[in-house]
């Protein structure tokens, strides 16, 4: 094989590895995306999960009280109040370990609208 031929088959293998490693990059980091669906009542949380592993999640907040509401975990800022039957979502980087969320309008918390989530 002749130093030109080897430097183009060798050329060829790079690109495909490249494709290959930014494919699997690719999917890699829409699978580390984990959602958890939140939905507030008056004046509750029920959450669709109560952990997940660690790394970015999303948390999509929707409200089917009658009272405004947010969602707060940790020390994240929380999401946007929103009215009955709107929804909004925040995504946020979490280690293991465990986390307090709540409701940030004054009294919410007090009245139910906590708990616990975990990271694995």
């Amino acid at each position: 094989m002749t130093v030109r031929r080897l430097t183009v088959v060798l050329a060829v293998l790079a690109v495909a590895v490249g494709i290959t490693a930014s494919s699997v990059l690719a999917g890699q980091s829409r699978t580390q995306l984990a959602t958890v669906n939140v939905t507030a009542k008056d004046f509750k949380f029920l959450l669709s999960a109560k952990s997940a592993k660690a790394g970015k999640i999303k948390f999509v907040l929707k409200n089917t009280g009658n009272a405004p509401h947010d969602f707060k975990i940790g020390s994240k800022a929380p999401t946007a109040r929103v009215t009955k039957g709107k929804s909004t979502s925040i995504v946020v980087t979490l280690k293991r370990g465990t986390y307090k969320y709540i409701c940030t309008v004054p009294g919410h918390a007090a009245l139910g609208m906590k708990g616990t989530f975990r990271v694995l």
